[in-house]
């Protein structure tokens, strides 16, 4: 892809985020976001063949690098669960745009397949967390603990972002039971 195609579609990315979080995608169209850029409406075509490609296109690198750190927390070796959650946060707390348009936009993202892979995260760091064999108890408290954890990164938008950390990490642990 040659640098000014990957420039268009970088701006086009963030003219539609910034639309995305004005008007919600469902009320966003691909004419509002050519509008906006100065371009035309084929022109954006030739970047995104539809509104859910360019949905997609936003929201597949915090799918795929989310599922990466899950990975990574499945692979390591004495991995605490405060550095489990310090590090879902980091990953939150730096994708907070993005996600904004997930959850301002559930069924929309769902309709994409995109929130089954956020919701099997959480079940699958619970089991990191607690082991395979994890009780109803503790998955519970798994998924208070990992989405309250990821819905501080968006709560909280003014708040220093190391207070936030701490302040969210000993929330989950709480959560979790491990305080």
């Amino acid at each position: 892809m040659s640098a000014a195609r990957s420039d268009t579609r970088q701006r086009i990315q963030e003219v539609a985020r910034e639309l995305f979080a004005e008007k919600g995608v469902q009320r966003t169209s691909l004419q509002d976001i050519a509008a906006r850029l100065g371009i035309t409406k084929p022109a954006l075509y030739y970047h995104f063949t539809s509104r859910d490609d360019l949905v997609r296109s936003i929201v597949a690198p915090l799918i795929d690098g989310g599922e990466q750190f899950v990975l990574e927390c499945e692979q390591a070796v004495g991995l605490t669960p405060t550095r489990l959650l310090e590090g879902y946060f980091d990953y939150f707390y730096a994708h907070r745009a993005d996600l904004v348009t997930v959850v301002s936009e559930l069924s929309t993202i769902a309709n994409l397949g995109l929130v089954d892979s956020m919701l099997a995260w959480r079940e699958r760091l619970s089991r990191v967390i607690y082991g395979p064999d994890q009780t109803l108890e503790q998955a519970v408290r798994a998924v208070i603990a990992l989405g309250g954890l990821q819905d501080c990164c968006l709560q909280f938008p003014d708040a220093p972002a190391e207070a936030l950390r701490a302040a969210g990490v000993a929330g989950a642990l709480a959560a979790l039971g491990l305080d």
